[in-house]
This record gives structure tokens, sequence and C-alpha cells, in this order.
């Protein structure tokens, strides 16, 4: 059986350069081939077929002394330039060649172009693959337990030093912005952690700041401009740093990190070298007590907001930031980043949100569509959007940058770019959620709105669907809570009417709540809460909101079947508009049940669920009335037509209806969709517009058997 060891020079040399790990090549080659043969239990290494390959010109003249020391060492050399075309060409090379299956495979590598070897290389059965390397690279792969994975430097003894990062972050986003540098939190953390392992194991990386703590530090945005400070915890965790809390305010901070520092550092196994991501002077001190430790100390800063007194010392490195990164300026960051075509993930509320809900609170408060950027601070600070003036200027200064806000006049007066897609997408949720509060409350006659109950409604609001909107309870919550942040909704907590133990939570309008007043989809006419639907007949609803009346027409049709096959006397509402849904324009599904309601044609209420421990809200119809009456006898005639293409056995479309009933009205396309919601057709697989009739359907079933009994 064969065992192979390959060797990804080029790869190893810069990992370890990275590092800061001076090497022996000699020793590092024949410890590789050694420690190889060992793991594979040969007897001797010259049964291990070894193989180093790299790109030797690239290392102009040491790559000749390179070859000769591998060479020296027992290897093949095997020169590729290309590195897209490393695997394809070692398999070329060796493996295809090779009768015998490879029982043993070590690739001494931290490179992804090594892994489609392990995919193609022909193994036995109980083969071993085995990875060597700075990192696991196989992590979340195909291969992660497949492959055995050993770290290199333990197996070759290389001794590296310890590292430990502590960042202020509060000062680092602060400086960063205050040199007019958009924070891209997702583009930190990548960076910080590469200058991290550049210096040395990791072995702990803490990021100090107020989390959580809205409107303290400047906006945090990933690379697409989405604001992400509520997130940035969780994407720091994830990247194995600690969000450690801090009070807001330099002192909390700087005590916090002072006693971390001083405390770590006094441990027997404490870190080799100490980065301090921070350009505050107050730390000079406990920087040089760690150097009296005989510590490496090196300080992440940001040019023109690091101290003299840091940069002066003859103790520290300092790096700076913007020198390992590639943040964008204020200027660069367009409001292209955040249009609709980029918009690939949730849209969230973000400090953003407060900017544009503010701004029109204040419009209307004011009575004038251009703000000073002196009210619109002071109105941010009022409601807690920021912390202080300072972290209200700089959002308002990146929000003109993104293009939200506009600047008027040379004098600080903005206003509000309605056709920014964070404006407009921002100000659709909020109208949507404060519409559907405003009916239910305004048409129930209720004090309040059941937070559950309201989560439903937005579930089913077709204008919410959007690119990256309405995507879950969750995010609808997100935004309900947002609402109730900037003061346009309330949010209460009262005892539950079945179990007063508990409490539920429930939402208000806020007493003071006044918003612009802007067209809202599906809605421009005849908003639900300002009409008396009584004594207007279904013609004349036809006339005034023909997608009412349509709806009105499939409501009564779907529960008349729903009650009448299952012998119940009511609906559940939340299924019935499920069922519906899809032909809900705007609110005519609310408006077609409050129109029910008002003619004495339907009623709606809580009824015991035999499914549940719950009340369950339904509606039930009055068979009796002008209105269910006139629309199942509707319902009835077209079924007899489509009975009667069934028993000539002509094909079901609406060419033949036409033919069959040349006198009638009826508006086909409304009543074929009718038909197929109901499942009384079925559309024909592969035959545009014709349809199967389901002869056995209960409801074709009892119109048949009305037939037979004249």
């Amino acid at each position: 059986m064969a065992a192979y060891l390959i060797v990804d020079v080029d790869d190893l040399l810069q990992r370890f350069a990275n590092r800061g790990i001076s090497i022996d090549l000699q020793e590092l080659a024949v410890g590789l081939r050694g420690g190889a043969a060992l793991a594979a239990g040969l007897m001797s290494a010259d049964s291990l077929k070894s193989v180093a390959v790299s790109d030797w010109d690239s290392h102009g003249a040491r790559g000749a002394n390179y070859q000769r020391v591998f060479t020296a060492a027992g290897y093949d050399v095997f020169d590729m330039p290309r590195r897209d075309s490393l695997a394809d060409a070692l398999i070329i090379h060796y493996f295809s060649y090779d009768p015998e299956p490879v029982n043993e495979l070590i690739l001494a590598t931290t490179s992804a172009d090594m892994i489609p070897l392990v995919r193609r290389v022909k193994t036995t059965r109980s083969a071993r693959i085995r990875m060597w390397g700075a990192e696991n690279i196989l992590v979340g792969t195909e291969f992660e337990e497949e492959v055995i994975f050993q770290p290199l430097e333990s197996l070759l003894g290389i001794q590296t030093k310890n590292v430990a990062v502590y960042v202020d972050f509060e000062n680092i986003a602060i400086s960063l912005n205050e040199q007019g540098f958009v924070v891209n939190l997702d583009h930190l953390i990548d960076r910080f952690v590469i200058q991290a392992k550049a210096h040395g194991q990791v072995v702990k990386m803490a990021a100090y700041a107020p989390w959580g703590q809205r409107g303290s530090l400047p906006p945090l945005v990933d690379s697409m401009g989405r604001e992400i400070a509520d997130d940035a915890p969780s994407r720091l965790a994830m990247a194995n740093i600690d969000p450690v809390f801090n009070l807001p305010g330099k002192n909390s901070a700087d005590m916090r990190i002072a006693r971390d520092v001083i405390t770590d550092a006094s441990h027997s196994d404490s870190a080799d070298v100490v980065v301090m991501a921070s350009g505050d002077r107050d730390f000079n001190q406990v920087l040089n007590t760690l150097r009296a430790r005989n510590k490496q100390v090196i300080v992440w800063g940001v040019r023109g907001s690091t101290s003299r007194q840091l940069e002066n010392n003859p103790g520290l490195t300092v790096e700076y930031i913007e020198d390992f990164t590639n943040l964008q300026t204020h200027q660069s960051l367009s409001a292209a980043a955040v249009s609709d075509s980029a918009d690939v993930t949730a849209f969230t509320p973000s400090q953003w949100s407060s900017v544009i809900l503010q701004f029109d609170r204040l419009v209307v408060a004011v009575k004038q569509d251009v703000l000073s950027v002196v009210q619109l601070v002071d109105q941010l600070q009022e409601v807690g959007a920021v912390i202080s003036r300072p972290r209200g200027e700089d959002l308002v200064s990146q929000a003109m940058s993104l293009g939200i806000l506009k600047a008027m006049t040379a004098n600080g007066a903005v206003s509000l770019n309605p056709h920014h897609p964070i404006v407009e997408k921002t100000r659709l949720i909020r109208d949507r959620v404060v519409m559907r509060v405003m009916n239910t409350l305004g048409v129930r006659g209720w004090e309040y709105v059941n937070y559950g109950f309201l989560l439903k409604g937005l579930a089913m609001d077709r204008d919410l669907e959007r690119p990256g909107c309405n995507l879950s309870d969750q995010w609808r919550s997100e935004w309900i809570d947002c609402l109730v942040r900037e003061h346009i909704l309330v949010r209460e907590l009262i005892p539950h009417r079945h179990n007063p133990d508990d409490l539920v939570p429930v939402i208000k309008l806020r007493p003071d709540l006044e918003l612009p007043v802007m067209p809202l989809p599906g809605d421009e006419e005849n908003p639900v809460e300002d009409i008396n639907w009584a004594g207007i007949s279904l013609p004349e609803l036809e006339r005034t909101s023909a997608d009412t009346a349509d709806m009105v027409r499939r409501v009564v049709i779907s529960v008349e079947q729903f009650t009448s096959f299952r012998n119940f006397t009511w609906c559940p509402l939340g299924s019935l508009h499920r069922r519906l849904r899809v032909y809900d324009t705007g609110m005519s599904f609310q408006r077609s049940v409050e129109y029910l309601k008002d003619n004495d044609a339907a009623a709606v209420s809580e009824y015991s669920n035999p499914q549940s421990d719950f009340m369950t809200k339904g509606i039930s119809l009055y068979m009796e009335s002008d209105i269910c009456r006139g629309i199942l006898s509707q319902r009835d005639s077209f079924i007899r037509l489509l009975l009667a293409l069934y028993e000539r056995n002509t094909p079901v479309n609406e060419q033949s209806v036409r033919a069959i009933d040349p006198n009638g009205t009826w508006v086909l396309d409304f009543w074929f969709s009718v038909m197929e919601t109901e499942n009384v057709l079925n559309s024909v697989p592969g035959r545009g517009g014709q349809y199967s009739l389901f002869r056995t359907h209960h409801t074709v079933n009892l119109v048949a058997e009305a037939l037979r009994a004249k």
C-alpha cells in the first residue's frame, strides 16, 4: 500500500513568515518526512513517497537552494507556478500512474488549494488522510470528520508566542469615525484577527464597549452599508472575540480594560505579546507595567487620534489600523451600496431608522419640510437614539453621506430624501404597522391590539412583500419594537383574560402620535375606518370597490364550503385569510369581512376550538341574508354549467362555458379562479386554460343532487 507526504512549501513558508517564526528549512524538511513516516507506521522513511511542491522561481535565487534542501532530504521536488491547477497537476504526475491505492495521505498545508486531493485520490477502505497546518481549514467542509487535522507547529516542536488582544472598541470606533472612516464591523473583525495571528498564537481577544446601549457608538455597518449595531456582540463572539460590556464613558472603559490587562498578565501562563487597540494616553502607564514584566507590547491606533505619549514610547510598537485595513471613507460610501439590487438580507431596524422616523415626527411638529441639523440632533437625543450631541452629529453626517438626508443650505439645513431605498422601506413598514393598529382599534373598538394578533396580521400584509421585508415573526417583532423605541407605538403588559396570572404584551398608539399624511399602496381609496358599509348592496360595492366585492364573494363561498363539509357553524378567520391571501389587495379581506358584518350577513367572534385550549377567532355566515343567498345562488349556477359540460364530455374551459351559456354575464376569469381555489376545478397539466371537474367534491355533489331532485 502507498503512503504519500505532500508538502506545500510556498504556503508553509508564508505562514511561518506571517507569524514571525524563523525556521531552519533543512530541519523542517527532515522533521516533516520523519514525522510522516512515524504517523504512517512505516519501518523507514524510504518507504514514504515525499513530494515538495512549490513555485520555485518565485523565491528568486533562494529557490534553487530550497530545491537542493528538499532533494537532499529525500523529496521529489515538483514545480508548479499556478496554484489554481495545483491539485490537478499532482493527480496527473503522481496518483494517476500509481497502481497502488493510497493507504496514508499526509498534506502539509493550510491552503484550500490542496483539498481537492482528498476527494480525488484513490484510497483503500482503511486509508487515513491527515492535514498538518497552522489552522484547521476543513472546519465546515464535508471532510471535517473524515480528515485528521494536527497543528504543524506542535508536531515539529516549534514554540510560538501567545498573543492577547484587548480592543477599546468605543475608542477605536469613535476615532475611525472622526478620521472620516466608515466603521465596517465585519471588515474590522476579519482584519483584527488576521493581524493578531501575524504575531503568534492568539489565546485571547476581547472588545470593550457599551454594547446594546442605544446611540453610544457611531453607526456600525456591514459591507453593504446596513447598520448592524444590535448584532455586534454576536458577530464578535462568532469570531472568538469576547464582547465585554462597560458603561458608556471613557473612565468606565479605561478602568475595566486596565484591570483585565494587569490581572491576565499576572498569571504564570499569561500571553507573551499584548496588543492594545486604543489611542488613549491613559493606558501608557499600564503598557509600561507590561514592559516591566518582559511582555512584548503592541498598540493598534488610528492616525490623528493616537496619543503622542504612546507614539513616542520607545518600548511600544505602534501599528496603525488604517494600514492593515482598507475601510471606506464617508465620502466614498454612496446610496448605491444599499439599493434594492444589493438588498439580499433582511431589512432590519437600524440607526438610519431613527433618523428617518424622528425626522418625520419633527416635520409634523414644526410644520416644515426642512430642518436644521441642531433640531434633528436634539430630537434624536430626546428619544434616546443617540447618547450625546457628538454621536448625533456623527449619525446625521453619515446619513447625509449615504444620501438619506440632503443638505439644503450651507448653514446646516437638511431634508429627507424620499426616493432613497432605506427611506422608502422604513416609511412603508412604519405606515403599514401603524395603519393595521389604527384599523384594528378603530373598527373593533378595542383599547389595544394583542401582540400576537398584530404579528399575524402583518404576516398577511401583501404590501410588505418587498426584498428583505416581512421574512418572519422575528423580523416583524424587531420593527414593532423599533416603533415602540421611537415613541410611535406603546407596548404594555396586561393580564391574560383566561389566566390573569400570565401577562401578555399588547400594542397601543401613543396618544400624542402625529405622522405625515402619506398614501399607502392599496389604501388610497375608501380606508376601512372611514366607511359605513351598512345598506350598500353588492352591485353598488362593485362599482365603488371591485376588489372588495370580489373578496366578499370569495369569503362567502369559502366559509360556506368549509362549514357545510365539516358540519361546523364557523370558520377560523386566520385560516380563511391564509387561503385567500393571494387575492387580498391591500385591505380588501378586512373590508369584505366588515362589509358582511355591517350588512348582517356574517358574525365574527371567538369560538371554543376542540383542537386547542384557547378560544379561536372565527367567522360564521347568516345564510338567510340576501347577500349570502345571492352569492351562493351564483356559485350554484356556475357549477351547474360545469356539470353540463361534464355530462357532455366537453372540455372545461372559458370557451366552452361561453358556448353553453351565450347570454351569460359571467366574469369567467374570476369564477374559474374561485372554483380552482375551492378545489372544484383542477387545471389539466400541459393544457393551458383547461380544467377537470372534481365530480365527487362535496359542493358539486350537493348541486348535482339538487338538480336531480327537480
